[in-house]
């Protein structure tokens, strides 16, 4: 399956494909709450949930296309190591303590070259720009999904409710028939909508730079929208969650 994608702290719960908590899930959850959003069957990245080779960073400004390993590295150089008698931060306890902090769980999804919807559950989501007007992700390396969202340049993230944790459930499976079952829409900007999501945004890819093992995308609003009601899907302590609001 796939983890949700993003979400350090679903690193250890699935053994297939991982989405994110921010994807590629997360990484997306299973029924019994394990995270799914990172497809491991191709160890690209749908953020890792996706892609292509370490060791380089896309540079500001609009995406080009090309892969993430082809574009030039830009930013500050990496820092020393750490200090001699400083203790190295245990896997384990950084995916606890990280699970600490809720999120919600987003659906990326695109359309292929064959017109057929692809995409992973990702946890890292949050909006980044008021002009122009951005949003960012992170998926996991190991993603499979994500290089094919990448491919597609327009993808919707659909930000699911409460009572979809099944849609979360699906897009971690490992294959080609993620989508049976899923209720989704084409947008006039050829994106992939959830449908009865509490909320959906098109976007159209900005840029990609790499952070460990993630990959930090940037994308451009094109169009967004709500329902009128509705409380989210929540993801807490490698579990889903709900709330009350009002």
């Amino acid at each position: 399956m796939e983890r949700l994608t993003g979400h350090p702290s679903t690193d250890h719960l699935v053994p297939e494909e991982r989405p994110g908590a921010a994807g590629e899930f997360p990484a997306s959850l299973t029924p019994s709450g394990e995270p799914t959003d990172r497809d491991r069957d191709a160890t690209s990245v749908p953020a890792g949930p996706a892609g292509p080779a370490a060791g380089t960073s896309a540079e500001e400004g609009p995406a080009t296309g090309t892969s993430a390993e082809q574009r030039p590295a830009t930013g500050p150089a990496p820092g020393p190591g750490p200090a001699a008698g400083d203790l190295p931060v245990d896997p384990a306890r950084f995916r606890d303590v990280l699970g600490r902090f809720a999120s919600g769980i987003t659906v990326v999804a695109a359309l292929d070259e064959d017109g057929a919807p692809v995409g992973l559950a990702c946890q890292s989501f949050a909006s980044l720009s008021l002009d122009p007007p951005l949003v960012l992700l992170c998926v996991g390396k190991d993603s499979s999904s994500w290089p094919k969202v990448e491919r597609a340049r327009r993808f919707g993230v659909s930000i699911l409710a409460d009572d979809q944790s099944d849609t979360c459930a699906a897009l971690g499976r490992r294959g080609p028939d993620k989508f049976a079952g899923v209720a989704w829409e084409r947008t006039p900007n050829d994106a992939v909508r959830i449908k009865n999501a509490l909320a959906t945004v098109d976007c159209e890819l900005y840029a990609v730079h790499e952070a460990g093992d993630h990959y930090v995308i940037t994308a451009r609003v094109l169009d967004l929208d709500a329902r009128p009601d509705g409380s989210p899907l929540l993801y807490f302590r490698s579990d889903y969650a709900t709330g009350v609001f009002t």
